[in-house]
């Protein structure tokens, strides 16, 4: 973990952290943003899944409104029209997810929120698994919960921080999120900020 933290801790130096300081505040104005507009952010997590994330925030940002309002024909072939990989799979799920809307707003208004809002997402909304739940709360502005993909995992596999998993149960999940939670602490950073350090280190790109 040593090496790792030396080369995040340089980076803390850098230009990078500018930029990766400047997205976790556009995340924290979700907070005030309707559930609307949340709901959408919620849309892209869902599309997301085994998904580039570059060709989705583009397709994410054609749809807008058209997650509210389309119905699950006019979704997917919305989605088709944009070359989006998944549309019929993904506009069912985004159509099942509106039914909890309502729920959604309630849970993120609760004062006490710790990992029980993350637990009720998964259970309830198809499409979003720990990965996905975390994300999309990490873009609406809550800082801990880690998001676990094949890019972070790579990362930690090259430092030597654990062995690449052959599947990504919950418990390997919590046990991965453990070992970044440990990293962030010493880093002075939360688990949403770590992530985008990481993503950077793998990628050289800043994205969401």
């Amino acid at each position: 973990m040593k090496d790792l933290i030396k080369t995040i801790n340089n980076m803390k130096k850098s230009e990078v952290a500018n930029i990766i300081n400047t997205r976790i505040k556009e995340f924290a104005t979700f907070k005030e943003e309707s559930i609307q507009i949340i709901f959408r952010e919620m849309c892209f997590c869902i599309m997301t899944a085994n998904c580039g994330a570059e060709k989705c925030i583009e397709i994410h940002n054609r749809m807008e409104d058209d997650f509210l309002i389309l119905d699950r024909i006019q979704l997917a072939e919305k989605f088709k029209d944009c070359g989006y990989r998944y549309p019929n799979i993904r506009s069912s799920y985004i159509i099942k997810a509106r039914d909890y809307i309502t729920d959604l707003e309630k849970m993120l208004n609760q004062s006490n929120q710790d990992d029980s809002l993350r637990e009720w997402i998964v259970k309830h909304i198809k499409g979003l698994g720990y990965k996905e739940a975390s994300h999309f709360l990490r873009n609406i502005g809550h800082k801990n919960y880690a998001i676990i993909d094949f890019h972070i995992i790579d990362v930690l596999v090259k430092f030597g921080l654990i062995e690449k998993p052959k599947t990504l149960t919950k418990k390997k999940y919590i046990e991965i999120e453990h070992i970044l939670r440990e990293m962030g602490e010493k880093l002075n950073l939360s688990l949403a900020e770590l992530d985008l350090y990481l993503w950077y280190l793998e990628t050289g790109k800043v994205l969401k």
